[in-house]
């Protein structure tokens, strides 16, 4: 039921389904929902949670170039329902509850950890830094995936926000792992 209704708010939004159509995409009837939940919004907590660690687990053992390789690409665009749950879902939980938000800021922080524990090279750039790339290069990265499919489908533009984005994170990484002082790489 929660996978479900995860999948179906990464595509549709929040408020893009009442609880009975929730229900019966998970082979529920609407009653039984009571059982398990509150209200919508207890399950929306809980799917943004559920979601959101599906992310973390596909970007675990990912280094932040590949991330980046993978991420603001046409696929994850088109594939909203099975895509990133922050990039599908930022705008609506901005407006939502508190457990909401709680549960999405939790789950961008899981994700940081999971592109930190690959970024990490010991005497390499000290955490503050690599904390600061690793928001940036993840910021960029929703960001253009939520330009992208505010545009049509078949506008030129929706690939050109990719394809830019994409380019100038990568060549950020690039710059913030080559051999200048850690010193400089904050201060960018």
């Amino acid at each position: 039921m929660v996978a479900t209704a995860a999948r179906l708010f990464r595509e549709r939004g929040y408020d893009g389904g009442g609880v009975g159509e929730l229900m019966a995409a998970a082979g529920f009837t609407h009653g039984g929902f009571y059982k398990h939940f509150r209200s919508k919004a207890d399950l929306m907590a809980e799917a943004s949670a559920n979601g959101l660690s599906q992310t973390a687990a596909r970007t675990e053992g990912v280094d932040p170039a590949e991330f980046v390789e993978k991420y603001p690409s046409r696929e994850h665009r088109d594939g909203r329902r099975d895509g990133c749950t922050i990039a599908a879902l930022s705008g609506d939980a901005a407006r939502q509850s508190a457990d909401v938000k709680t549960e999405s800021a939790a789950g961008t922080e899981n994700l940081l950890t999971a592109l930190q524990a690959r970024s990490d090279t010991p005497g390499d750039v000290d955490q503050r830094a690599a904390r600061t790339m690793l928001i940036d290069m993840l910021a960029h990265s929703i960001g253009a995936i939520m330009l992208s499919r505010a545009c049509p489908d078949d506008a030129p533009l929706a690939d050109e926000i990719l394809d830019v984005c994409r380019k100038e994170i990568l060549t950020s990484l690039a710059h913030d792992n080559s051999d200048q002082p850690a010193a400089r790489r904050t201060e960018a």
